[in-house]
């Protein structure tokens, strides 16, 4: 304690002089309009500043949580987007099968990805607990993006479109003829689209999405557009056509995941037939 007051007796002038600037500067201010309105704005301005800072470093740690949000909002106005959309059936008598969606829609955060495998990944933040199945189709805005493959409780891996051994059903949204998409292993941004006949007319530039053949994504989701039309070398009967993905995996941050709920019942006919579902 003794230490302390012979320090405040050593800095006793420093002290004096700034007690009495304080308390100039409070007369001044209380007494002059001018000065005190501008000191007054100084100070919101200053005190505004440092809050608005503040709140800045709050909203950064939680746009993990708002985009989070968003996607689960989004996933839910999809899956009502996608009751509208549906074909109606060849008898269009039974009027409550035609605007029935098979398809339920849920957000997920991708925790990683792989891009420099033959057969690349995801893993999602997001597992069986939150309903999360094998089998389901991921996608995000701008394209298809793979399949789930496996699934724990918090989370589920999924195989990325990128990914040589995954085959998607799909089409040419111009002329609804339809074929199969399969990374060939080389430039990360393109596809191939297989099994088109050669008599075909496909130009460069055309649309390609999902065919809505199979049981894993409703048909129209975005897969790219066509950026080479060629022969095939090896089968002239068919065409060599590239597809240039619309979906960045560069930067997959927050994803789809689209579950057909009569995939089960599909799945046990194939099998009770002896085909096989390649998609």
């Amino acid at each position: 304690m003794l230490r302390i007051f012979q320090f405040l007796y050593r800095v006793r002038a420093f002290l004096l002089f700034a007690f009495l600037e304080f308390l100039a500067m409070w007369i001044i201010v209380a007494n002059n309009s001018p000065q005190g309105a501008s000191f007054f704005n100084s100070s919101n301005e200053l005190v505004g500043t440092a809050l608005k800072q503040q709140a800045d470093v709050v909203q950064f740690f939680s746009l993990v949580d708002v985009n989070a949000a968003l996607v689960a909002e989004n996933a839910r106005l999809r899956q009502e987007l996608l009751g509208f959309q549906v074909r109606p059936d060849s008898i269009p008598l039974v009027i409550d099968s035609t605007l029935e969606s098979n398809f339920e829609l849920k957000g997920a955060r991708v925790v990683a990805n792989s891009l420099r495998f033959s057969q690349n990944y995801l893993t999602l933040y997001k597992g069986s607990k939150d309903g999360i199945k094998p089998g389901m189709g991921v996608f995000n805005s701008q394209g298809i993006v793979g399949r789930v493959k496996s699934v724990s409780e918090n989370y589920a891996v999924a195989f990325s479109v990128l990914n040589t051994n995954l085959l998607i059903s799909a089409k040419i949204k111009s002329s609804d003829v339809f074929g199969s998409v399969r990374w060939d292993g080389g430039n990360t941004s393109e596809v191939q689209l297989l099994y088109v006949p050669r008599h075909v007319k496909a130009s460069k530039g055309d649309t390609v999405i999902s065919s809505g053949f199979n049981a894993v994504f409703p048909e129209g989701i975005l897969i790219g557009k066509i950026s080479k039309v060629e022969v095939n070398k090896t089968d002239p009967n068919y065409l060599a056509l590239t597809v240039k993905l619309s979906a960045d995996f560069s930067k997959l941050t927050y994803v789809y995941l689209v579950e057909n709920t009569r995939f089960q019942e599909l799945d046990s006919l194939y099998r009770q037939s002896d085909l096989t579902n390649e998609y």
